[in-house]
């Protein structure tokens, strides 16, 4: 008589819990070991405290982890983000202070912000669209596409500056990274509303399940009649898109544009933060909020070391080490091997 196979009943964990159970555990040791740490104070109508300045402080790896997680869940990469901040940053500076020394003094706007802000994010969206013709069109690797305009970026964004920091006095474009909206820093209102727009086009419409099929199984959705093309195109122009709106807030949070730090690495944060979120690197499905918890993560981490006052020369081991942490917990295999040996010496 044959047997008939037994198979687990348990539903899968979503790779999400365990980001947030990694965010809890983080908030959860301050909470007991760093004084006033989740300590939330109202100065003049607005909200104050540490947990506040780690939602402030990750806002521009949340919205580059936004276009990042599209651009990942079609197998790509986009390592240029950190140079679009740079080059959409300075533009905007550039438009605002007119400088004598640099390039874009020629171009007066008036010294209007709304004016300097389009051109940096319209510039910043050919960056992108120029990333994706480069992978959808020409056929060059995602990583070698991105790593040409990482490296000639940085240094157009030093040539608008001439290799200067750009200052501004400018309230318009200083609110954007020092205001607040209803309590909270402007820039959460702005990753919010990028969110649910984002959220709302891949979820509510056809294009989420077009970016996963790209991704998933790109001969398969070619056969189908999906222009995978478009597709690769629309991704990387969104992320270059929501790379320059980051430029903006960091330079607004400095009131000047340094092209030379700009944006400095953020790619990978923004790639450590989709990873941690779920989505996998080899393409196919995504999630918009694991990438906005990892991105959290990663900033409440990098809170949590300076507050505790760990060598600064530790802060990427402490980040790796946590996010090694995290991608063993989603990986099944690892669960499954990890629950056999503690029943055995059980």
């Amino acid at each position: 008589m044959s047997k008939t196979p037994v198979t687990s009943s348990r539903a899968p964990v979503p790779r999400i819990v365990w980001p947030i159970i990694a965010l809890a555990l983080v908030l959860g040791f301050n909470l007991l070991f760093t004084h006033g740490f989740c300590q939330i104070e109202v100065r003049d109508g607005r909200l104050y405290g540490s947990l506040i300045d780690i939602i402030d402080r990750a806002g521009p790896v949340m919205l580059v982890s936004i276009g990042m997680t599209l651009v990942i869940a079609t197998a790509g990469i986009d390592l240029s983000v950190g140079a679009v901040m740079a080059i959409a940053g300075a533009v905007a500076a550039g438009l605002v202070a007119q400088p004598d020394y640099s390039v874009l003094s020629n171009f007066d706007v008036g010294g209007s912000f709304v004016i300097a802000a389009v051109a940096a994010l319209l510039i910043s969206a050919i960056a992108g669209a120029g990333n994706g013709t480069l992978v959808a069109i020409c056929g060059v690797q995602p990583i070698v596409a991105t790593l040409i305009l990482m490296v000639a970026g940085r240094g157009v964004a030093q040539l608008l500056t001439s290799g200067q920091i750009i200052t501004f006095e400018n309230e318009s474009f200083a609110y954007l990274g020092n205001g607040f909206l209803l309590a909270l820093p402007v820039t959460v209102s702005i990753v919010l509303v990028v969110f649910i727009i984002v959220s709302l086009l891949t979820r509510k419409t056809a294009l989420g399940l077009f970016v996963e099929a790209v991704g998933g199984n790109p001969v398969a959705s070619r056969h189908a009649g999906l222009r995978s093309g478009a597709v690769k195109i629309a991704v990387y122009t969104v992320c270059g898109l929501l790379a320059g709106l980051a430029g903006l807030i960091a330079a607004a949070d400095i009131k000047a544009a340094d092209a030379n730090n700009a944006g400095l690495y953020i790619e990978l944060d923004a790639i450590l933060a989709v990873v941690i979120g779920g989505t996998a690197l080899t393409g196919g499905r995504f999630s918009l909020a694991g990438s906005i918890i990892g991105a959290l993560l990663i900033q409440a981490l990098t809170t949590t070391i300076l507050s505790r006052g760990v060598p600064v020369e530790y802060t990427l081991v402490v980040k790796g080490a946590v996010v090694i942490a995290v991608c063993l917990l989603q990986a099944e295999r690892f669960r499954s091997m990890f629950l056999h040996v503690v029943r055995r010496r059980t």
